[in-house]
């Protein structure tokens, strides 16, 4: 999904469901995108089968076919799953040093973690080329 389409899902999600009318006032009240844009929008997340939606009259009513969680999980799995191996934990550590999050949060890391190094190896090996070539950590792959 676009930045644009993340937007209008949020609504959606936020929302349950919400008919057309509803999704552009609520966009408007924070944008000023046109109605024809969020219009266009909905469009494309319906053809994406990110949105289903009903007719009401002469209203259409769209509700989500993915949660907010399954949509934000698929996005940092297609992410994570083009870095390579070697870096996605310096990833994640500059992700956590930048956002803010509650104490129950960190607990919940805290203990994953925990458990996690217990089996965790010592090293990562780089997975962007062939087995033979190892990039260097301070250098891009």
């Amino acid at each position: 999904m676009s930045p644009s389409e993340w937007e209008v899902m949020r609504v959606i999600w936020t929302t349950g469901g919400a008919s057309s009318k509803e999704v552009i006032s609520l966009i408007q009240a924070k944008s000023t995108w046109s109605e024809s844009t969020i219009k266009t929008l909905l469009r494309r997340l319906v053809e994406k089968k990110m949105l289903s939606t009903i007719k009401e009259g002469r209203r259409f009513f769209y509700r989500p076919t993915i949660t907010e969680a399954a949509a934000m999980d698929k996005v940092v799995s297609d992410l994570f799953d083009h870095l390579c191996s070697m870096k996605k934990g310096g990833v994640i550590l500059k992700l956590l040093s930048e956002l803010t999050l509650s104490r129950s949060d960190i607990e919940q890391m805290q203990q994953l973690l925990s458990q996690k190094i217990k089996t965790a190896p010592v090293a990562i090996a780089c997975d962007c080329l062939s087995n033979d070539r190892n990039c260097d950590q301070k250098k891009s792959c």
